[in-house]
């Protein structure tokens, strides 16, 4: 029984290392390539929702006649943008309940994740179909629910970036690399500062041109403050972690503080560029697909890294080992389809959101806000509790 079991293993070992691409997608040996199938049906439900939402009232007037949205209004707009995402976030949610847990290849739920994508796609199109038949109060329930949803997506990517900066920068200063990254170090940290620097500068020209552009002016401030904060922590002598990790913190942090005042609502004497972008035209519509494929990216690259969610020591890993973590990869996809309904609506269900938009009104500004300042906080949190654990560890020792 063993042996079978054992030469069965070693043959579809033999095929996951041997045959081609396309041979093992779709004999579902390999997980690798799963991971884009996965990341294509992410894309397809905010590309649907999109449609649904600008596109709906003209292309679907059968919904009309659906007796659970409203006259039919109910299911597109805001609301179809929210049944889409109920399908999408269900999809992965049972994803994730049948693959969390697993950490080996060649058994049933690998191959359940990595193959019968017949079964796994007819599942997707009949969860997206069915959740425009059921009540709008459920519709309604999910969309508060979604908020917190999309809140941990932030959080949990915001760990994630803040992880692999971390990382970059202990392979740096390891001692096989020091001395020969030393160079690569400096220019890079320098770059980084010099681009956060001009970032914050231009957002005080297109964003702050007017001193009575009060808010702008306090989140353009702020986030210089904390720049320099980050710098002067990381630099103390008790950490000392260089000039790398808060340059690259800092690119992150105007890029979201950047984010932010580009979601305040077009109208607003401080913000030149939506009022520039009020038409839509082709910078528009090419500024909308970065942001929903950068959406896609963030998603697909956080699903992968699962390791720094591991607070516990890390083993050998073993040969059969899954290459990444099935229940946390559709966890975080799960929780994406919530993100991206909040983005598509200004996370407010009663928005009615301008064609060719996305992630638009001041809710979507104070979440972008609240995130950075979050940031910050942790990488903060992470440079000093080092430190003051180990204080602990000597005061009560002594």
């Amino acid at each position: 029984m063993e042996s079978g079991l054992g030469s069965n293993c070693n043959e579809r070992h033999w095929i996951f290392k041997d045959d081609s691409w396309f041979s093992q997608f779709r004999n579902g040996s390999n997980p690798w390539m799963a991971r884009y199938a996965y990341a294509l049906i992410f894309l397809v439900s905010n590309l649907l929702a999109w449609a649904v939402r600008d596109y709906g009232h003209n292309a679907f007037p059968e919904m009309e006649k659906l007796k659970n949205c409203q006259g039919g209004r109910g299911c597109l707009g805001a609301e179809g943008v929210l049944r889409v995402s109920l399908g999408c976030f269900a999809f992965y949610f049972v994803m994730f309940l049948s693959t969390a847990g697993n950490s080996r290849m060649y058994n049933c739920r690998d191959s359940w994740h990595s193959g019968w994508w017949s079964a796994k796609i007819g599942l997707w199109i009949a969860l997206t179909v069915t959740s425009f038949l059921v009540p709008t109060f459920i519709v309604q329930i999910y969309g508060e629910i979604a908020h917190f949803g999309a809140g941990v997506f932030l959080l949990v990517q915001l760990v994630s970036v803040i992880s692999f900066i971390t990382w970059l920068n202990d392979c740096c200063q390891s001692e096989k690399t020091a001395e020969r990254c030393h160079i690569h170090v400096m220019l890079l940290a320098t770059a980084a500062y010099i681009i956060c620097i001009f970032g914050i500068i231009m957002m005080y020209i297109w964003y702050a041109p007017e001193p009575s552009c009060l808010l702008n002016i306090f989140f353009i401030t702020w986030t210089l403050v904390l720049l320099q904060l980050m710098t002067s922590v990381s630099l103390h002598p008790k950490i000392n972690s260089g000039f790398l990790t808060p340059g690259l913190m800092g690119l992150y942090v105007v890029f979201i503080c950047w984010c932010a005042i580009r979601s305040e609502p077009a109208g607003e004497s401080c913000n030149r560029k939506a009022e520039a972008s009020n038409k839509t035209d082709w910078l528009t519509i090419i500024s909308f697909v970065v942001a929903l494929l950068a959406m896609v990216i963030a998603t697909f690259s956080t699903g992968i890294d699962s390791q720094c969610f591991q607070f516990s020591k890390k083993e050998a890993r073993a040969e059969d080992a899954v290459p990444y973590g099935y229940g946390f990869f559709h966890f975080v996809f799960a929780t994406g389809a919530m993100y991206f309904a909040m983005l598509l609506i200004g996370w407010n269900t009663h928005h009615t959101i301008k064609r060719w938009t996305i992630d638009v009104g001041w809710t979507s500004t104070w979440v972008r806000i609240v995130n950075e300042w979050l940031a910050v906080c942790v990488y903060l949190w992470m440079l000093v509790a080092p430190v003051i654990l180990k204080w602990r560890q000597t005061s009560e020792s002594a």
